[in-house]
């Protein structure tokens, strides 16, 4: 069973930084595509960005593009989503996940198999 623990959340001043890490065990990580999602409250969740096993290959949701970088360290297990200029509308739980299979598409919820808890980022004005 693959496990998946995002870390470093927190509270931000818009214009800020914040680099969010999700550590991956239980799996042949590698192998995994990997998503980041946000969920605000009262909306539904959204995808941020997804990066493919090697690395080679990211795609970004439109809200987020040009402001946050996903990168991943296989040796480590970890993917990381670094994220500049936030905003205040960037406040949500944020949320790793994994896609063990191959898929057509990497936008969706159901695109994935493992999820972690999330991480809080709350961006203030």
């Amino acid at each position: 069973q693959v496990q998946l623990v995002e870390s470093g959340g927190g509270l931000v001043q818009a214009g800020g930084s914040l680099r969010l890490s999700c550590a991956a065990s239980g799996g042949t990580f590698s192998r995994y595509t990997m998503g980041w999602f946000r969920q605000a409250p009262g909306k539904v969740r959204e995808f941020v960005a997804a990066i493919a096993w090697s690395g080679g290959s990211t795609d970004y949701g439109d809200s987020v593009k040009g402001r946050f970088t996903s990168s991943r360290d296989n040796a480590k297990n970890t993917v990381n989503l670094q994220m500049n200029s936030l905003k205040p509308e960037d406040t949500a739980v944020y949320y790793c996940a994994a896609s063990e299979f191959i898929r057509r598409s990497h936008y969706l919820h159901s695109d994935y198999d493992y999820w972690g808890q999330g991480t809080q980022v709350t961006v203030s004005s």
